[in-house]
């Protein structure tokens, strides 16, 4: 029986960093994957998601040419272009990710993983053979599938869930997405750009609904002008595969109403991959469809760890990598810091791209808390002007204090502009310290710390 002093149980992004993270310590380590190495999210979740998105955004780009005295023609789409040009990034980057386990020094099991003990695990290859591996640590990073509810069931045909949906190279004349949470707003704007009828449904009363409001009201106003369909607020929504179409039936103002489409996405939240892995034997406690862990990703199980989409939300990449890292550290003696939660930032790569960190103003309201807002929209900074991306805004909600509660930014490159109000945020800043921090001009960026002196009463330029 071979022996390791850490087995980590999925190669996801929080698994395979857990797993290089360990081994920098000094920590003999193995990694047990069913599938690709890097999982969901590289191989059917956010690499090949954010392929596609840039196809359709592309589309946008060539049509806004002409205002920059660029007259091209747009002769054809072909989605299942857009959609092999996503495969063909992901078998590349997963393939790195397998030189990484070999850079590292990690060995590693292709098959189904199950713990046979606290510290045994059983791996049954994909080729049929079972062995047994001990570890003194374990790790278990499953992540996470999708949710079903009566009248939601996925049937792998035409109701489908994203996993299918990223590999669908033919795409249908129309399609209706339940759930707006940024799995089905990100689909809706690929399939829209190519030419898809889209109808988004959603119980809440907006896209993106853990967003903050300005938020989403910014993006319902984008996607009604490329023509997306919205049915916000519905009381009910169920699916029905008809066998040549489905039937998707809303309740709109206490009555049911029916919508048929060519096909749907169900996109209704995940759960996390807890069956079948052993944990009933090895006595791992859940709580809610995920594995419960403490603050250092700990098990009730001192030995076993859980991390990423099965250790629950926030179910996201970036997360599960840092927890990954806290976990490893923990487990070989070190003392990691613990992840603050609310300074995890939530991404949406639609366009106009979604970001935020820290707090809604929503949420500041409920709580009591006194805050002040500052908001600057991109039509009012030159850099967007020039580059003709004036969709969106950067809004700052800041405490009394000069700290900051909660950022949100809407617009071209949001995702990437959030990262100041991440570290901002880490390192306890107040705003003295952002309105002596130079920024440069002209730049969508320098409108971060425009926000925060619109804040305080001080903006400059707005």
């Amino acid at each position: 029986m071979k022996k390791f002093d850490v087995v980590v149980i999925g190669s996801g992004p929080g698994g395979y960093i857990a797993a290089i993270r360990a081994s920098q310590l000094g920590k003999k380590t193995a990694i047990v994957e069913a599938d690709k190495m890097g999982g969901v999210c590289l191989n059917k979740g956010c690499i090949p998601t954010k392929a596609v998105l840039k196809s359709a955004h592309s589309v946008h780009e060539i049509n806004d040419f002409k205002d920059l005295g660029i007259n091209v023609e747009l002769k054809g789409l072909d989605g299942s272009q857009a959609v092999k040009r996503a495969k063909g990034i992901s078998d590349k980057i997963s393939k790195g990710v397998s030189f990484l386990m070999k850079k590292n020094k990690i060995e590693v099991f292709e098959g189904y993983a199950k713990l046979r003990s606290k510290t045994q695990i059983e791996v049954k290859s994909n080729r049929g053979h079972t062995e047994t591996i001990e570890a003194t640590n374990i790790i278990i990073a499953t992540g996470a599938s999708y949710r079903t509810f009566p009248g939601l069931e996925h049937d792998g045909k035409r109701l489908i869930g994203a996993w299918e949906a990223i590999k669908m190279e033919e795409l249908p004349k129309s399609i209706g997405i339940i759930g707006a949470g940024a799995i089905g707003v990100e689909f809706a704007y690929f399939w829209n750009a190519f030419g898809v009828d889209v109808h988004i449904f959603e119980l809440q009363k907006n896209l993106l609904p853990i967003e903050d409001t300005d938020s989403s009201k910014e993006i319902e106003k984008a996607y009604k002008k490329y023509g997306i369909k919205l049915s916000l607020g519905v009381e009910k929504v169920s699916a029905k595969n008809n066998g040549k179409d489905i039937t998707i039936t809303a309740v709109e103002k206490g009555k049911p109403v029916d919508y048929k489409f060519e096909m749907g996405l169900i996109a209704v939240g995940m759960t996390g991959n807890i069956d079948n892995i052993g944990l009933e034997t090895a006595g791992i406690k859940t709580d809610r469809g995920f594995i419960a862990v403490n603050e250092m990703y700990q098990t009730n199980v001192s030995n076993i760890y859980a991390i990423g989409d099965v250790a629950g939300p926030p179910l996201l990449a970036h997360a599960a990598s840092h927890e990954g890292v806290v976990a490893a550290e923990h487990l070989a003696g070190e003392h990691p810091h613990k992840i603050d939660k609310m300074n995890i930032p939530g991404c949406t790569y639609c366009q106009p791209q979604v970001a935020s960190v820290g707090y809604t103003e929503r949420a500041l309201k409920e709580k009591g808390i006194k805050y002040s807002v500052g908001k600057l929209p991109f039509q009012a900074n030159g850099k967007a002007v020039a580059s003709n991306e004036t969709a969106g805004f950067v809004k700052t909600l800041m405490g009394e204090d000069g700290d900051m509660l909660g950022a949100h930014i809407v617009g071209t490159n949001a995702t990437e502009l959030i990262h100041e109000f991440v570290l901002f945020r880490q390192m306890e800043g107040i705003d003295e310290e952002i309105f002596a921090t130079v920024h440069p001009h002209p730049t969508l960026g320098e409108f971060l710390a425009e926000s925060v002196m619109n804040a305080k009463g001080r903006s400059l330029n707005f």
